[in-house]
Parts: C-alpha cells; structure tokens; sequence
C-alpha cells in the first residue's frame, strides 16, 4: 500500500524543540473540505509565550486523565454484509478502496480508521428473512444449533475487514432468542421465558463458539438488543432486568469455564432515558457478569449516561447505536451527531461511538420483508449504488474526524485517552471539544496530543453566517492560534512525557517487562510481559488498551430541534 510522505516524515522525524501543530483534518459545513488533511509544514503552529486570548479559547489540561477511547465504527448487519459483498462481485478495486477509507488503522492514513463492529447474532430488521442459529422448538439441548444459518457472506466480508484492521474489536448480540424460547413463539415481537435462562446463556457460549471455530476473536457479547422493545415486525424481545442479570451471570460462568474469560459481557444495549432503571438494576444483581452497559441514541439525552457513571464509575460505558434518515440536513446531522455521539458520548465516559447500518443502498435497503422499523429510509455510514460505486455520508465524516484523535500512534502502541479540556472567551459557545493524548511504545517518544473541535458558530447574530472562530489553545503554559472553520476539524501536536502512565485502565501493566527486538534495518516487534502475579486477567486487559502482544512495531509516518431530522424511534 502507498502511504503518503507525511506519514513517514512524522514516523522518522528527530526531536523538535517545541510544541508544533503540522497535522490538520477537516470537514466544512460547505463540503470545500471532506475528511481533508493539510500538512502544515514548512510552516507550523508554534506553541509560544501566552498572550491576549482568542475569540475562543481552549485550556487543555492534560493532567487529568479519563478513559481510554477504543473505537468507533457501526453495525455489520446481514444487509450491509450483502450489500458489501455484491460490490465486491461488482467491482473488486472499488471494495477494497472502500475498506482502506473506513478501516484502515494506520497513522496518517488516508482512513477512518473505525475499529468496532457490532455484528447481530442471527435475523435483525436488516436481514433477508428471520432465523436464529437454532429453531428446533424444545431443543434445549440445542443439537441442532449451527452459526452458518448466518449468510456466508457475512463471514466473508468480516474477514476481509479483519485483513485490513487487525485491531478491530467485535462485538455481537441477538435481536431475539430463538422464538421457542419466547412467549410468542416467534423472534418477531414477544417476552422471553424464564424456563429457558440456562438453555439460553448456553446458546449465547455457542455463539461465542462458532466465531472461535471461524478463527474471529469476539471483544464482547451482549444478552439481548434492546430488551426493553417488542414489535411484531421484526426480531425484537422484552427481556427483564432480573432476566438479563440471570442470564449474564449463568453465561459469564459458563464463558470462564470455556476459555472465553477475556471477553466481556456488554448490559443494556437501549436507550438513555433509562440509564437510572434497567442498567442500575442489572449491576445490583449481577455486576460480577457485567463489564458494563451500552447506551443507544432514540429516547432520552446523552448526559443521562452520567448516571450510571455516578452510581457505578468502576463500570464501563459503550455508545452503540443511531441512525440517521434519508432527507435530513447534512450539517445539521453533523452538528448533533459530534454534541452528542462523538464529542458527546465520550465526554460522558463511552468507550467507544456507533453508528447503524455501515452499508445499504440508496433507498435504505435491503430491510427485513414487512419491517415496520426505518419507515423513513434509514441512512447508513455509506451508500452502495448497484453500478458498483459508493459514497460515504455525513455519519462517515463525523466519526472519522473523531477517530482520527484516538487511534494507536505506534503499531502495537495505546489507544488515546480522553483528557481534560474547558472552552473561554466571548465565544466559548461556539466550538465543542474533546481533547486526548495518545502514548507512544518507547518511553523516550513524544506523545502525541489531539483536538476534535466543532465550530458551530453558524447563526452568530440570528441569521445565517457561518463563522470562523479565531481561538487560542492552552497547553503546559504555551499558546498557540487557530482560526477553526465552521466545520469539524481535529489537529493534533507532540510534547514530551510528564508523568503520563499508559497501562490499562485498571494498572495491570504497571509492572510489566517490555521487551524489544529486530533492528534500525527491520520491522520490529515488542512484547509487553506481566510481572508473574498479574495472570490472566491483566492479560485480558491489556488487550483493551494495546491490542496484540506481538506485533510488527515498522511505523508509517438548539438539539430538541434538530433530533426530528434525522433520527428514527425504532422501540415503538
């Protein structure tokens, strides 16, 4: 693969005397820039001795540190993987282009870089027809249980994804049990059966299975997709708190007794007008299952997540579903989508940021025949055209500016952490902002610091007048000035280590041995070894934050209002 000069220049470069920002993505309200990079040098923005302050201005604290941030990304569907598998029938050069722009995890790349999937274990509202991995009614033995129900191609495109981003976490679900195991008989709409919990949870450990046997490493699994949600259209099930926590705890057993104790359980997978209920209840009954719970985007508003967070702070938080629909306004999508997802969420403590769909058509399908779900064409994060071309979407562009922050500066290195950052000046109401910083794998190296800024300073004195806000930015005693566009821009500097600790979030890597091989001639290869008391878990946990042990180290350079336009209520 050809990587643009940039990157090398950035992975080779010596030391330099000062803060310097080169490194600028963007994305205007007016399309001059789509996901764009402008490399700065000979010129760079010098951090200097402070002066008078900016219209704006940014304060970044990098002394308070927050969590880790491992991804965004969107949902693999049965649809998408269709969709994205008959392009490849179409025209190979152009999937694989397509899969380089949204994976591609490389520093500098010209890529999103997402690095999360959420994949539905058997039929959801986007697939051909409804099936789950066993519809023999009454066998609990679940003999006839078999993952291939899913579609081939499926498996086929993930794979090829996994070719390309080795880091990508996988996360999958069911939309429903089996609909034996159900009051209404059928996956479509109903409430799950307490008889079956143990059946269940053993179904969920067979899921987990068949990916093993398909040689695809599962980051997590959830009980069930929005248990609070029926509908007769497509699978969907009500399933209790005190279901869920009976469930989570018979599986996270069976899963530890079966070589799956490095993979999490995920609660919730619902909306944020019940982060006080259903969540709250599970980690009361069984927080010893639960790694923690995930938040969707149709009811309620994003700080709400706070109130998980509040009563279980040890516990972790994913962002994992909104859809866009056909018709709404491109910038005003963007707009709520970085308030409240991908500035927003992370800012109330998510892990990660999701989308829907990662692929259909340009009519929003193929759906679920008779689905009453996305009755306004839901919008996926790139649009598939049957003559075997493609475009990404406002949902594309506003991810991979947040991505571009967070990603693992150095192969095999941390993912970027979420720092502290507040916005002053006249217009401190115009920009929204999440700051990070991003280890590197040797100590000696700068870490590298990153913005996500949205100016949305739009309608500065009531009419429309797109507004560039001239801001400075605050960092260790220096300034430095920028004029952000209205758009999305993310930029980003070095600054040397003062006291940053990069282990996991749980410390397990503080006694760790690094070990490191090849020479200046070759790739090389690090290997992060725990001191012997650590085990297991800590093994586990590293995963979170650096991904492989062993890897080739070679280094490559008003919101109420604006919900209606695009968002869908797919619980009704």
């Amino acid at each position: 693969m050809h990587l643009p000069t940039f990157a090398f220049v950035l992975a080779f470069a010596g030391p330099i005397l000062g803060q310097q920002i080169y490194d600028i993505w963007s994305t205007t309200w007016d399309r001059s820039s789509l996901f764009t990079y402008t490399n700065l040098s000979p010129n760079p923005i010098n951090f200097g001795s402070p002066g008078a302050i900016g219209q704006a201005d940014i304060v970044v604290t990098d002394t308070s540190t927050f969590q880790s941030v491992w991804g965004f990304g969107a949902s693999l569907t049965d649809s998408s993987a269709q969709i994205l598998n008959n392009l490849k029938s179409k025209n190979s050069n152009n999937y694989w282009s397509l899969l380089e722009y949204l994976f591609d995890p490389t520093d500098g790349a010209n890529s999103a870089g997402f690095s999360y999937l959420r994949i539905p274990l058997g039929a959801s509202d986007f697939s051909a027809n409804v099936y789950s991995f066993d519809d023999v009614s009454g066998d609990n033995a679940l003999s006839s249980f078999n993952i291939n129900r899913a579609p081939s191609y499926l498996f086929s495109v993930l794979n090829d994804i996994r070719s390309i981003n080795s880091l990508l976490r996988i996360h999958i679900l069911p939309w429903s049990p089996p609909g034996w195991m159900k009051d209404s008989g059928t996956m479509n709409g109903g409430n799950f059966l307490s008889n079956y919990t143990s059946v269940y949870a053993n179904y969920l450990l067979k899921s987990l299975q068949g990916y093993k046997n398909k040689g695809i490493s599962v980051y997590a699994i959830s009980i069930q997709n929005e248990p609070e949600n029926s509908n007769p259209t497509y699978p969907t099930c009500k399933i209790s708190a005190s279901q869920e926590a009976q469930i989570g705890l018979a599986l996270r057993s069976l899963m530890d007794s079966n070589g799956f104790s490095g993979t999490k359980i995920i609660g919730y997978d619902h909306n944020w007008d019940d982060a006080g209920g259903y969540p709250i209840q599970l980690m009361q009954q069984a927080s010893s299952a639960f790694a923690g719970v995930s938040f969707h985007c149709y009811g309620g508003t994003v700080s709400q997540q706070d109130t998980f967070h509040t009563a279980y702070p040890q516990k972790e938080i994913y962002f994992t579903e909104c859809s866009g629909t056909q018709g709404s306004d491109w910038w005003s999508d963007i707009k709520w989508y970085m308030d409240n997802l991908f500035i927003g969420s992370i800012e109330h403590n998510s892990h990660n940021g999701l989308m829907w769909n990662l692929a259909l058509d340009g009519n929003g399908s193929p759906k679920l025949p008779g689905t009453s779900s996305c009755g306004t064409p839901c919008r996926p994060v790139v649009t598939v055209n049957s003559d075997g071309s493609w475009s990404v979407n406002q949902e594309f562009y506003s991810m991979a500016q947040a991505s571009k922050a967070i990603l693992p500066r150095d192969a095999g290195g941390p993912w970027g952490k979420r720092i502290g950052v507040n916005v002053g000046g006249t217009l401190n109401w115009g920009l929204r902002v999440g700051a990070y910083v991003t280890g590197r794998v040797n100590s000696a190296d700068w870490l590298r610091y990153s913005l996500v800024v949205l100016n949305w300073d739009d309608h500065p004195d009531g009419p429309w007048n797109p507004t560039p806000v001239q801001t400075t930015i605050e960092f260790r005693g220096q300034q430095a000035t920028y004029t952000f566009p209205v758009g999305v821009t993310t930029l980003w500097w070095y600054a040397p280590n003062e006291g940053h600790s990069f282990d996991d979030d749980d410390g397990a890597l503080a006694n760790a041995t690094v070990t490191f091989g090849g020479n200046a001639n070759s790739a090389a290869t690090v290997a992060f070894e725990h001191a012997t008391s650590a085990g297991a878990a800590a093994d586990a946990e590293d995963e979170d934050e650096y991904g492989e042990k062993m890897f080739d180290g070679s280094l490559y350079g008003d919101v109420a209002a604006q919900q209606p336009l695009f968002r869908f209520h797919r619980q009704q």
